[in-house]
């Protein structure tokens, strides 16, 4: 599949759903953490896999607003798997010249993570290879929300105008400000929903499900998305 790879327009933005941790230690009779500890090992492969394509931009949606309504113990665990592989990441984003950027609320995190997590961004920024963006404790409508409160206080203070709003401007607003928009969205373990991500990036996103478990996610099956991407007639609103 990778020959014919070479002769595909490869996605400026990929931006991928991680869906599937659970069910993928259900299945082998494991306990959800464990699920959660391959799919990072899913993640870390990935990233070298595009990093390695040429793909530009890579989107995953770490931890959303909705995720700390999880059991207790799950979070719990989550925030400890997070600790271990900020580590593991500086280190595949050294080798492999990958830019890391975070996007979300990161103030609700305890302050390890939220140091952790500024050396990722700080320790990488001079990097000009893959940019890496994780979405942690990130929820679209919390994003937007955000977004428009400080549009709105700078449109108090005399900085902006009502008048003058534009999409352009808001887009200026938001995590993703400077960031393009996804190319394409891929969502594992055959879900139909976006789920609050991305909402207003992913205006004109074409979007691949697989059934695979995130865990099983490899290199072939991020060709088999980008094949499937390069057969869509992608129009943006024309006829």
């Amino acid at each position: 599949m990778a020959e014919n790879l070479g002769k595909m327009v490869v996605p400026r933005h990929v931006a991928l759903i991680l869906d599937g941790n659970g069910r993928w230690a259900r299945k082998r009779g494991l306990p959800r953490t464990m699920g959660h500890k391959e799919g990072c090992v899913a993640v870390e492969k990935t990233v070298e896999n595009a990093a390695r394509m040429g793909i530009e931009y890579l989107t995953v949606y770490g931890f959303s607003t909705e995720n700390w309504k999880r059991s207790e113990e799950e979070v719990g665990a989550l925030m400890q798997l997070f600790r271990f592989y900020m580590v593991r990441l500086l280190k595949i984003a050294s080798a492999n010249n990958v830019r890391v950027i975070m996007i979300g609320d990161r103030t609700r995190f305890a302050q390890d993570i939220i140091r952790g997590l500024d050396r990722l961004e700080s320790e990488t920024k001079d990097n000009t290879g893959l940019t890496f963006v994780i979405a942690v404790n990130y929820g679209s409508r919390d994003e937007i929300t955000r977004a428009v409160r400080r549009l709105a206080e700078d449109c108090v203070a005399g900085k902006q105008k009502p008048g003058d709003i534009t999409e352009t401007l808001i887009e200026g607003y938001l995590d993703t400000a400077g960031i393009p928009d996804p190319d394409l969205l891929i969502r594992t373990s055959g879900e139909l929903r976006l789920s609050n991500y991305l909402l207003w990036q992913m205006a004109y996103t074409e979007i691949y499900i697989t059934d695979c478990l995130w865990p099983d996610f490899n290199q072939e099956e991020l060709e088999k998305a980008i094949l499937a991407y390069n057969k869509r007639n992608r129009r943006f609103g024309g006829v």
